[in-house]
């Protein structure tokens, strides 16, 4: 049981790193058409980092207490994907980023790579 603590805090903290966005902002962004228009779509359906997006603002929004395993384990999937979306680097110019499809869709993840800390 003391493993899966000391698991729960090392994700808990990894995925505060990893989505820099508050629940309000990611929640705003999400309703926006540049959000929409990136990421794959089945079938003319939701994209999956939209979905994901949904998801995380609700992760966001649930107090530390209340997080399940699943939580945990779905915040490590979301760490997982903003690092390997950030090491396949973005357009080289700053200029270039702000409306990339790479910075939109990993905006939809919670994570500006724009974002002062």
């Amino acid at each position: 049981m003391a493993q899966q603590a000391d698991d729960h805090a090392k994700t808990y903290e990894a995925f505060r790193d990893a989505v820099n966005m508050t629940a309000a902002k990611l929640g705003a962004f999400l309703e926006t058409e540049e959000s929409r228009s990136v990421g794959q779509k089945a079938e003319g359906g939701e994209a999956t980092g939209h979905r994901e997006g949904r998801r995380i603002v609700t992760l966001l929004r649930t107090k530390k207490s209340d997080l399940t395993d699943d939580d945990y384990a779905h915040m490590a999937k979301v760490v997982g994907y903003v690092h390997r979306h950030l090491k396949q680097g973005g357009p080289s110019e700053t200029a270039k980023v702000k409306d990339s499809p790479w910075r939109l869709s990993l905006m939809n993840w919670g994570h500006d790579p724009l974002k002062d800390d």
